[in-house]
């Protein structure tokens, strides 16, 4: 009877396959069993000294009461300061919205724009939440595979196949999640211009990884690249990922006024301001110091060159180079076909993670969860030890293997 009170929406809806995996991964290790997981994308480095002393003084001067639904004055500033200071762009205070985490800024712009049928384009690989976010907006997700060979990138070709008359958002996430692919500026010009002749597609341009960079790499985002399409984006970002404060829920969203006065009205009625304590600590990230940043990238590029290398030496596996984020995304066909030693067979990346999570207590996200097979998702985000050791685990899996 209580499945029948549920809205038809939830029937389009699942459960986050990477949540999923680390908690089963979670109650494997209460059983006792040690369990390697490097499903979550979480940095392992501690919030910064100075951040959290932010958040401390804050307390301590009563900033413990309801904020403005959208976000404080000063950290609206802070924000418009780093848009400006970082990509040369401008933004006033109604342009800005402050959300708990960046998965509200996205949920708030979508559940604020789609009707139902309306289209949603997703390169894929994909964050997981993508196409569910989309669903509980009533919108149709519409996936867009982007091959390995395009450097698992979307393709000014590809879009344009992709667009029909109800496309209303296009999301592009760089560095990405999965891959750790990055949209070079020349690349977001390529789709700017397919973009031009379609001007009812918004853009959704998801930055949360972009301070996560390696080799030299570059960063853009597009509303940068292609200024004549500032009106249409929602550029994306928070303090999670790059400040190491993922548990602080901290997101926030810039563009045109209209889109974040909607956002703010859905927030009003929902959720209201996120936390006042969690905010002065990301004033204090955007404003302070910021040589940690640096300092931990270089932990995280020769943990991504380790994983890379051990990977790389696994019998029937593939491992391409990311250029940002803390994720690697290995192709596994290489195995698929063969059998384990207690002749469970292996014909998918599902059936290599669950294989390989039972058998040599090894937790990794499948490619089917990002949309794209046969590949399987790593996060570096943990000390070389673990990551020595869970590779080694892989490559004796991969050996183990038959047929």
């Amino acid at each position: 009877m209580s499945v029948e009170l549920l809205a038809a929406r939830m029937r389009k809806v699942k459960p986050s396959p990477v949540i999923a995996i680390a908690d089963r991964a979670k109650a494997m290790k209460a059983e006792g069993k040690d369990v390697i997981g490097l499903a979550q994308g979480e940095p392992d480095m501690g919030t910064p000294a100075h951040i959290c002393d932010a958040a401390i003084r804050a307390i301590r001067e009563g900033q413990t009461r309801y904020t403005p639904v959208d976000g404080t004055p000063a950290l609206k500033r802070a924000i418009a300061q780093k848009f400006s200071r970082d990509h040369g762009l401008t933004f006033t205070a109604d342009e800005i919205i402050v959300c708990t985490g960046g998965k509200q800024v996205l949920y708030n712009a979508l559940v604020a724009t789609i009707c139902p049928g309306d289209e949603v384009l997703i390169p894929a690989p994909y964050w997981v939440s993508y196409p569910d976010m989309v669903n509980l907006a009533d919108g149709n997700p519409v996936a867009i595979a982007c091959a390995e060979g395009d450097g698992f990138k979307l393709s000014p070709e590809r879009l344009e196949r992709a667009i029909t008359a109800k496309t209303r958002w296009l999301i592009l996430n760089s560095p990405s999640n999965p891959t750790g692919a990055v949209y070079s500026r020349r690349e977001l010009q390529a789709i700017g211009e397919v973009l031009r002749a379609h001007p009812r597609v918004l853009v959704m341009s998801d930055d949360i990884y972009e301070k996560m960079l390696y080799d030299g790499t570059g960063f853009s985002t597009i509303a940068e690249a292609v200024p004549g399409m500032a009106e249409r984006v929602l550029t994306v970002n928070g303090v999670s990922k790059t400040y190491c404060m993922t548990g602080w829920r901290i997101g926030y969203g810039a563009g045109p006024g209209w889109l974040i006065a909607a956002m703010a009205a859905i927030q009003s009625q929902s959720t209201s301001n996120p936390s006042s304590v969690s905010q002065a600590a990301a004033l204090e990230a955007l404003n302070g110091p910021q040589d940690f940043i640096k300092a931990n990238n270089a932990v995280f590029l020769r943990r991504r060159d380790l994983v890379v290398r051990m990977l790389g030496e696994c019998e029937g596996l593939h491992c391409p180079v990311p250029q940002g984020a803390f994720y690697v995304y290995p192709g596994c066909a290489g195995v698929l076909g063969r059998s384990t030693p207690q002749g469970r067979r292996i014909d998918s990346d599902l059936q290599f993670c669950d294989a390989l999570l039972d058998e040599k207590l090894v937790a990794l996200v499948p490619g089917m969860a990002f949309g794209l097979s046969p590949y399987f998702r790593i996060s570096y985000a943990t000390s070389e030890e673990m990551l020595t050791e869970a590779c080694g685990r892989v490559r004796a899996f991969c050996e183990s293997l038959r047929g």
